[in-house]
Protein backbone atom coordinates (compact mmCIF):
# COMPACT_ATOMS: atom_id res chain seq x y z
CA UNK A 1 0.00 0.00 0.00
CA UNK A 2 1.15 3.17 -0.79
CA UNK A 3 1.11 6.14 1.75
CA UNK A 4 1.43 9.82 0.89
CA UNK A 5 1.65 12.79 3.01
CA UNK A 6 1.34 16.01 2.61
CA UNK A 7 1.93 19.20 4.38
CA UNK A 8 0.40 22.70 3.80
CA UNK A 9 3.44 25.02 5.12
CA UNK A 10 1.00 25.22 8.46
CA UNK A 11 3.13 26.80 11.50
CA UNK A 12 2.38 23.65 13.31
CA UNK A 13 3.01 21.11 11.21
CA UNK A 14 6.83 20.91 10.82
CA UNK A 15 6.75 22.10 15.08
CA UNK A 16 4.57 19.52 16.02
CA UNK A 17 5.72 16.79 13.49
CA UNK A 18 2.24 15.93 11.11
CA UNK A 19 0.97 16.33 8.01
CA UNK A 20 -2.24 18.22 7.08
CA UNK A 21 -3.20 15.23 4.18
CA UNK A 22 -2.33 11.25 4.99
CA UNK A 23 -3.40 9.38 2.00
CA UNK A 24 -3.17 5.47 2.63
CA UNK A 25 -4.21 3.19 0.17
CA UNK A 26 -8.09 4.27 -0.48
CA UNK A 27 -8.67 6.16 2.24
CA UNK A 28 -7.80 9.92 2.83
CA UNK A 29 -7.92 11.85 6.17
CA UNK A 30 -6.92 15.12 7.53
CA UNK A 31 -5.03 16.52 10.43
CA UNK A 32 -7.43 18.93 12.06
CA UNK A 33 -8.08 22.02 10.43
CA UNK A 34 -8.84 25.81 11.64
CA UNK A 35 -9.15 28.71 10.32
CA UNK A 36 -5.94 29.70 11.01
CA UNK A 37 -4.65 31.32 7.22
CA UNK A 38 -1.41 32.72 6.42
CA UNK A 39 -0.39 32.10 10.18
CA UNK A 40 -3.15 33.98 11.29
CA UNK A 41 -6.42 32.90 12.68
CA UNK A 42 -9.28 34.90 10.43
CA UNK A 43 -13.26 35.14 11.18
CA UNK A 44 -12.09 35.95 14.96
CA UNK A 45 -15.87 35.38 16.89
CA UNK A 46 -17.61 33.36 14.19
CA UNK A 47 -17.50 30.09 14.50
CA UNK A 48 -19.85 29.68 11.42
CA UNK A 49 -17.34 31.52 9.24
CA UNK A 50 -14.04 29.63 11.00
CA UNK A 51 -16.27 26.18 10.27
CA UNK A 52 -16.48 27.45 6.49
CA UNK A 53 -13.03 28.40 5.97
CA UNK A 54 -11.53 24.94 8.24
CA UNK A 55 -13.61 22.51 5.94
CA UNK A 56 -12.08 24.44 2.59
CA UNK A 57 -8.78 24.14 4.06
CA UNK A 58 -9.47 20.70 4.49
CA UNK A 59 -11.10 20.21 1.43
CA UNK A 60 -8.42 21.09 -0.26
CA UNK A 61 -6.04 19.04 1.22
CA UNK A 62 -8.06 16.29 0.25
CA UNK A 63 -7.94 17.61 -3.39
CA UNK A 64 -4.12 17.29 -3.48
CA UNK A 65 -4.19 13.58 -2.86
CA UNK A 66 -7.24 12.66 -5.14
CA UNK A 67 -10.42 13.40 -3.39
CA UNK A 68 -13.48 15.72 -3.46
CA UNK A 69 -16.05 16.54 -1.27
CA UNK A 70 -18.63 13.86 -2.02
CA UNK A 71 -15.55 11.18 -1.09
CA UNK A 72 -15.83 12.49 2.37
CA UNK A 73 -17.59 9.69 4.69
CA UNK A 74 -16.56 10.93 7.66
CA UNK A 75 -16.23 14.37 9.40
CA UNK A 76 -15.58 15.28 13.53
CA UNK A 77 -15.97 19.25 14.75
CA UNK A 78 -14.97 20.42 17.51
CA UNK A 79 -16.27 23.65 19.52
CA UNK A 80 -14.93 25.57 22.03
CA UNK A 81 -18.76 26.87 23.27
CA UNK A 82 -22.32 24.76 22.74
CA UNK A 83 -23.33 27.60 21.81
CA UNK A 84 -21.79 27.53 18.41
CA UNK A 85 -23.24 23.93 17.92
CA UNK A 86 -25.81 25.28 15.79
CA UNK A 87 -24.20 27.85 13.28
CA UNK A 88 -20.96 24.99 12.98
CA UNK A 89 -23.71 22.11 11.97
CA UNK A 90 -24.99 24.84 9.52
CA UNK A 91 -21.97 25.84 8.21
CA UNK A 92 -21.16 21.75 7.88
CA UNK A 93 -24.35 21.18 5.87
CA UNK A 94 -23.83 24.03 3.43
CA UNK A 95 -20.74 21.80 1.97
CA UNK A 96 -21.99 18.05 3.09
CA UNK A 97 -26.15 18.03 3.12
CA UNK A 98 -26.29 16.33 -0.04
CA UNK A 99 -23.44 14.35 0.65
CA UNK A 100 -24.13 13.43 4.09
CA UNK A 101 -21.01 11.93 5.86
CA UNK A 102 -21.42 10.48 9.64
CA UNK A 103 -20.52 13.35 11.74
CA UNK A 104 -19.39 14.03 15.11
CA UNK A 105 -19.72 17.08 16.84
CA UNK A 106 -17.78 17.57 20.70
CA UNK A 107 -17.76 20.81 22.60
CA UNK A 108 -14.26 20.38 24.37
CA UNK A 109 -12.33 22.74 26.79
CA UNK A 110 -10.37 24.48 24.29
CA UNK A 111 -8.06 24.53 21.16
CA UNK A 112 -4.50 25.66 20.60
CA UNK A 113 -5.50 29.45 19.56
CA UNK A 114 -7.93 31.10 21.98
CA UNK A 115 -9.05 32.32 18.72
CA UNK A 116 -9.96 28.78 17.63
CA UNK A 117 -13.65 28.65 18.21
CA UNK A 118 -13.84 25.37 15.95
CA UNK A 119 -11.75 23.09 14.50
CA UNK A 120 -12.54 20.15 11.58
CA UNK A 121 -11.19 16.59 10.45
CA UNK A 122 -12.41 15.20 7.69
CA UNK A 123 -12.07 11.37 6.42
CA UNK A 124 -12.53 10.38 3.01
CA UNK A 125 -12.99 6.93 0.53
CA UNK A 126 -11.48 6.98 -2.54
CA UNK A 127 -12.27 3.29 -3.47
CA UNK A 128 -10.16 2.08 -6.50
CA UNK A 129 -8.85 5.25 -7.52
Amino acid sequence: MTVTRLGSGGPWEALYGYSRVVRAGDRAVTAGCTATVDGRVVHVGDAAAQTAQALRIGLAALAEVGAGPGDVVRTRMYVTDRAHADEVGRAHNAVFGAVRPAATLVVVAALLDPEHLVEVELEAYLGDR
